[in-house]
């Protein structure tokens, strides 16, 4: 491990420190360190895509929308290949989220989070894409 030397405004400083507090860090080097892995995993998500890939899709929609679970039952049977299970939860009188696994080529997978939360109706969207290695495939294993 590398000892490095930065330059951060007091504003910013404090509100790390508040978090490091706030979850339980023992000192500001395990937070940076934290903080600067979701910064670089962010990144790499943002980037174009490769590779096959796991993700979670979690969106919150109006279930009185106009058609909206009809055109989103139609998105995931379009995409049966990448869809492998979703949880459904009814929020409020108004409000259902979904939490949708996927898996496939990272490029399709995130063409379809993209085209979910970007339905007239959903109210907030995220996919988190997680990288896998191409080529092994599950083993069978037996329950005795």
């Amino acid at each position: 491990m590398q000892r490095i030397t930065i330059t951060i405004e007091d504003e910013l400083l404090a509100e790390i420190d508040a978090a490091a507090e706030a979850r339980g860090y023992q000192n500001r080097s395990e937070i940076m360190r934290d903080l600067a892995r979701a910064g670089l995993q962010q990144s790499a998500e943002n980037a174009t895509p490769s590779g096959q890939c796991v993700a979670a899709l979690v969106y919150v929609y109006d279930h009185a929308a106009r058609d909206l679970s009809k055109r989103l039952v139609q998105n995931f049977h379009g995409h049966h290949d990448l869809s492998l299970a979703t949880l459904h939860v009814h929020l409020d009188d108004d409000s259902c989220m979904e939490v949708t696994a996927l898996k496939g080529a990272s490029g399709e997978v995130r063409q379809l989070a993209d085209h979910i939360i970007a339905e007239r109706g959903v109210r907030y969207g995220r996919v988190v894409m997680i990288p896998t290695v191409s080529g092994k495939k599950p083993r069978a294993r037996r329950h005795d």
